[in-house]
């Protein structure tokens, strides 16, 4: 009896869609009598489960009796809050959150040690909980596209990063904890307040691509030029007039480079002091010789 109203109820829940109109992939495994676990996808590296763009605004119940979720992909929702529950997800290796509403993150995060990919991009943040330095395989962390001003100084202990955007938010400094990140190889602060970069970039030993686009710059800080890995730099679109002599030591920028994809150095949109501009457009030797002379003169 139990069991026969429990089909007319799916059955009920499904005559009520409108014609061609289908169920959220988690919905419809539910009314048909599926078990959560079927929705797990069990690829060669992770298990995973993708809620992508389901109209949520809240994150299922049956989640958080997933524990061998490896992967977990709901972006694009419309999540106002994620529960302290998902410390119960420990497996997570990789989590998307991108494209939501969220305002903070559960504390509770720092609970995911096993969490190398974390992408809360295209969100409402104001701050991040110093639990996320818990996170000590963390490799991948993307913040960008939020309100955020600062970051906890527990961060210096997240010496796994390797790649970390901070691009779109509100920072009007680097956070010094940033500058303790020696793995870091790729660093997004585009798109910010940022009035100065401090000498202390000089200790991002490590790091190839470094993005500081559209900001309010005035000048480099000569210790950037002994960043020697640097395959892109990108300075575009700031208040940069001169540029210091040492230049010519980031021998591994192959060009001055216009479309954002390329690495090489990028400088367009700089109110840059003559003669400058006019040695920019004979190519990346012709500025590079010319700081080299200028420093040997002075």
């Amino acid at each position: 009896m139990g069991t026969e109203h429990s089909k007319n109820e799916r059955q009920s829940s499904m005559f009520f869609l409108k014609k061609g109109q289908k169920l959220p992939a988690w919905e419809d495994a539910l009314l048909s009598g599926k078990e959560p676990k079927a929705l797990l996808k069990r690829g060669l590296c992770y298990v995973s489960l993708s809620l992508i763009m389901k109209g949520m605004t809240s994150v299922p119940d049956f989640l958080w009796g997933l524990p061998e979720v490896q992967k977990l992909n709901l972006s694009r929702n419309r999540l106002v809050m994620i529960p302290p529950s998902l410390g119960k997800l420990d497996r997570l290796a990789v989590l998307n959150l991108c494209g939501n509403c969220l305002k903070c993150l559960p504390k509770e995060i720092g609970l995911l040690r096993h969490l190398k990919v974390l992408f809360v991009n295209m969100n409402c943040l104001t701050e991040v909980p110093a639990e996320l330095s818990l996170c000590r395989k963390l490799e991948v962390l993307s913040l960008s596209h939020n309100r955020i001003s600062q970051l906890p100084p527990s961060f210096t202990d997240l010496t796994s990063l390797r790649k970390l955007n901070l691009s779109n938010n509100r920072f009007v400094q680097i956070p010094l904890c940033v500058f303790a990140l020696r793995s870091l190889d790729f660093l997004h602060l585009g798109s910010n307040r940022l009035e100065n970069i401090a000498e202390s970039v000089q200790y991002l030993i490590n790091l190839q691509i470094f993005i500081v686009e559209n900001n309010n710059i005035r000048t480099l800080p000569r210790s950037l030029c002994f960043i020697t890995t640097l395959e892109l730099l990108n300075i575009d679109y700031n208040s940069i007039q001169t540029l210091p002599d040492d230049l010519y030591l980031l021998h591994r920028l192959p060009k001055i480079a216009w479309n954002p994809m390329d690495k090489g150095l990028h400088l367009s949109h700089n109110p840059l002091a003559r003669p400058l501009p006019e040695i920019v457009e004979g190519g990346l030797d012709v500025l590079f010789n010319y700081l080299r002379d200028k420093k040997e003169h002075s």
